[in-house]
C-alpha cells in the first residue's frame, strides 16, 4: 500500500507538470492532456537507460513550474502559520517547499510500472475544480486520485491531489505544523533544506 500511495504520488506530480503554461481549456482537458504528455516521456524507449535517467528529469522538471501554483501550495501546506510570516520567509518557503516538491518526484521516477489513467467526471464551481481518476496497476487494482485545480489569472493550476481519500496538501500541512509545534518554524526550514540538498 506504501509503495502504491508514492507511485500513484509519483505518477500525480510527473501527469500534472507536463501541460504547457498558457493552457486555458478545461480542467479535464488539461488533465488528461498532461497525464497522456507524462505517460509519454515515462515510456519513451530511448529515456530507459539508465543514462538517461537525467534527461528524462529535465524533460519532466523544465516543464513542471509553470503547471503548479507552488504559492498556493506552499500557503496551504504552512496552513493558520503563513500569516504570521514576512513576505521574504513566505518567498523563502515557496522556493524550498517548490524545491521539495520537485526532490519527492524526481526520486520516484523509478516506480513507474506501466501503469494507465483512466478518467472520471469533473465538477467546477467558480474558479475551482476537481477532476476525479484512477491509476490502474498491471493487476488492474484501482487507486483513486482526485485533481483540485485552481483558475487564476494564467488559467487553470493545480494546487492539490487526494490520493486514495488522503490530500497531499492536508497531509504536509499535519506534518509540518507537527514539526513548527514541537520545535520551530526554522526547524521546519533546516530539515526542508536539509532534504531538497
Amino acid at each position: 500500500m506504501k509503495r502504491q500511495f508514492l507511485l500513484v504520488t509519483c505518477l500525480w506530480l510527473f501527469a500534472l507538470a507536463l501541460s504547457v503554461a498558457a493552457y486555458a481549456g478545461e480542467p479535464l482537458d488539461l488533465v488528461k492532456s498532461t497525464v497522456d504528455k507524462a505517460l509519454e516521456i515515462l515510456q519513451e524507449p530511448r529515456l530507459q537507460a539508465k543514462e538517461k535517467r537525467t534527461e528524462k528529469l529535465n524533460l519532466l522538471r523544465d516543464t513542471v513550474n509553470p503547471v503548479f501554483d507552488y504559492g498556493e501550495m506552499a500557503r496551504r501546506t504552512l496552513g493558520k502559520h503563513w500569516a504570521g510570516r514576512s513576505k521574504a520567509e513566505q518567498e523563502e518557503f515557496i522556493k524550498l517547499f517548490r524545491n521539495f516538491v520537485e526532490r519527492v518526484y524526481t526520486d520516484k521516477v523509478e516506480l513507474y510500472n506501466g501503469e494507465r489513467v483512466v478518467f472520471g467526471r469533473e465538477t467546477i464551481d467558480r474558479d475551482l475544480a476537481q477532476v476525479e481518476s484512477f491509476v490502474v496497476d498491471a493487476k488492474g487494482e484501482k487507486s483513486s486520485v482526485v485533481y483540485r485545480l485552481l483558475k487564476n489569472q494564467s488559467g487553470w493550476k493545480l494546487y492539490d491531489a487526494v490520493v486514495e481519500d488522503i490530500s497531499i496538501i492536508a497531509n504536509y500541512r499535519s506534518q509540518f505544523d507537527r514539526i513548527i509545534r514541537n520545535s520551530s518554524y526554522q526547524e521546519l526550514i533546516r530539515r526542508l533544506s536539509e532534504k531538497t540538498n
